[in-house]
């Protein structure tokens, strides 16, 4: 699956994927993966990034339009 709003979300918020992997815990090219659809984002990432964006996990699945 592809997470369009993974980028939309860092990108608003003026950050490199290097910083939002920082948070993560894991390595920047992980991350890309996620944002491009190479590898499916885990549970517990999806969670924590709505956390960290204040968000919900339906919109950064893109099951819900608004934040």
């Amino acid at each position: 699956m592809y997470y369009p709003r993974l980028r939309d979300l860092r990108e608003d918020r003026d950050l490199v994927q290097k910083e939002v992997a920082a948070y993560l815990g894991i390595d920047q090219r992980v991350y890309s993966n996620y944002e491009t659809g190479k590898r499916e984002i885990p549970t517990r990432y999806v969670v924590k990034l709505a956390k960290f964006y204040n968000t919900t996990t339906d919109y950064i699945l893109g099951l819900k339009d608004k934040v």
